[in-house]
């Protein structure tokens, strides 16, 4: 429930500037259901309640935005409202959203920013987009192994506000250097008196500040933490990235691989901030791709000219052997892509997925093959009856043993194809994602109609052919 009002009740009061009801029709909401009612309205309108919000409220509110609205409404708040917003975001968040803005908003939002702010900003600035030092915060809570269990819990009372978690605490030492990680739970159970470096260490897992959005995820997948401490290359200990991280980040992947899966390059923004241009440059190069196999398709078909010509009717089955191979195709395809992302299988498994879709790929292509053979038979029948104005003809039977054979091999051939690219694309340090379902569909067209035709000079030669 997002309160008591609904949205035209909200509008209707920014309308009559009634600043006091709103205020407070927006104390018992939870950030998040602020943020669900600010998306929903008029930009201007949105702009007017933060200026009416707490501060820390429109701070946790405004992290809850979609970027595009953050940056609309950076653009066009002042510049005290603009400060008590992205001084109150957490680093991390703040750090997106400036990747988001023109230069010169980013400019002017950097200059509202605390000197300890901006030299965070800067810090998570500096490292390159999609990695850890990106999407770590700064903002988490440092014991020093000489203390004791009392004055560490001390110094979580005292320094513990505002930190991105205390769930889990890290131990450095005076370089700054990474010793180990401590649960709190641990300290707060651990003798007063008992010294902060001889609590129970856990195995060390940190993340390099230069480590990728894959090895984030890997990561976390593999240990099952909450979070994990960012470091440098000595080691030295920089911020950690949270759960809530690596939502973003999981995101990031799977649209980056749903896009290319669609058969094009991963957009870098927003679908609607992206120019006609950069579209251009981003879909133009596959399509042109995919085009030129489009007419390896038309080749092949040119080598089997006479056989269309002397039996055309193998012509009205040839659009729905070639989508059965490429459908069989993208089908592997997405499967074995989205078992290498969750590393259900490795790259020494290509022989076992191969066994395993040879297979799938008879027992599909039977499957079809008895359907098709079905349809033809019965389409012949029901001409026959004269229900149809148009048949097979007198060799209908070969014709729907040609489809249903033809059907075999295409959906195997394409099972395979489909499921042993992603495979080689790994091997060779390429994104399995690139082995995208119409790049499958493409290539196991042109295949298609060879096995089309093949079969079709077995069984057809003296009878149509």
């Amino acid at each position: 429930m997002l309160g008591h009002l609904l949205k035209p009740e909200y509008e209707e009061l920014i309308a009559a500037k009634d600043w006091e009801s709103l205020r407070i029709a927006f104390e018992d909401l939870d950030p998040a259901d602020i943020a669900e009612v600010l998306h929903d309205l008029p930009w201007g309108d949105a702009g007017v309640i933060f200026r009416i919000l707490p501060r820390d409220t429109a701070g946790l509110a405004f992290e809850y935005l979609p970027l595009d609205q953050q940056t609309e409404l950076v653009q066009t708040l002042g510049s005290e409202q603009l400060a008590g917003l992205l001084n109150e975001m957490a680093p991390d968040d703040r750090t997106r959203l400036f990747e988001e803005l023109p230069a010169e908003v980013t400019k002017r939002a950097l200059a509202q920013l605390t000197p300890d702010e901006m030299r965070m900003a800067r810090q998570l600035l500096g490292y390159a987009e999609g990695t850890a030092g990106r999407y770590m915060t700064p903002e988490y809570l440092a014991l020093k192994p000489g203390m004791t269990a009392e004055q560490a819990l001390s110094h979580v009372r005292a320094n513990g506000r505002g930190r991105e978690t205390l769930n889990v605490l890290y131990v450095v030492d005076e370089r700054g250097g990474l010793l180990f990680d401590l649960r709190l739970s641990e300290l707060v159970m651990a003798p007063p008196d008992q010294s902060v470096g001889s609590l129970p260490q856990r195995p060390l897992v940190a993340l390099a500040a230069t480590a990728n959005k894959d090895e984030i995820l890997q990561t976390f997948e593999k240990y099952d933490r909450v979070a994990l401490p960012v470091t440098d290359s000595k080691g030295a200990m920089l911020g950690i990235i949270t759960a809530d991280d690596v939502l973003d980040v999981a995101s990031a992947v799977a649209t980056e691989d749903i896009q290319k899966l669609g058969g094009m390059e991963a957009l870098e923004a927003p679908y609607m901030e992206i120019g006609p241009w950069e579209m251009l440059k981003k879909r133009g190069g596959w399509l042109a791709v995919l085009l030129v196999g489009g007419m390896l398709t038309a080749t092949a078909m040119g080598f089997f000219q006479d056989a269309l010509l002397k039996a055309e009717v193998l012509a009205l089955f040839l659009p729905l052997i070639i989508a059965s191979g490429g459908n069989s195709g993208s089908q592997a395809t997405s499967l074995i892509i989205r078992a290498l992302s969750l590393r259900e299988i490795e790259l020494g498994d290509w022989w076992r997925v191969a066994v395993k879709e040879l297979r799938s790929g008879i027992l599909l292509g039977v499957m079809l093959a008895v359907i098709g053979f079905i349809r033809v038979v019965a389409w012949e029948g029901l001409h026959r009856l004269g229900v149809f104005a148009h048949g097979y003809g007198p060799h209908f039977l070969w014709v729907a043993l040609t489809v249903s054979g033809s059907l075999v091999g295409v959906v195997l051939f394409g099972a395979m194809i489909g499921a042993m690219l992603p495979f080689g694309l790994r091997r060779l340090g390429l994104d399995p994602a690139a082995a995208s379902a119409p790049f499958v569909a493409t290539i196991v067209d042109v295949t298609g109609i060879v096995v089309y035709f093949s079969v079709a000079k077995i069984l057809l030669t003296g009878t149509l052919l």
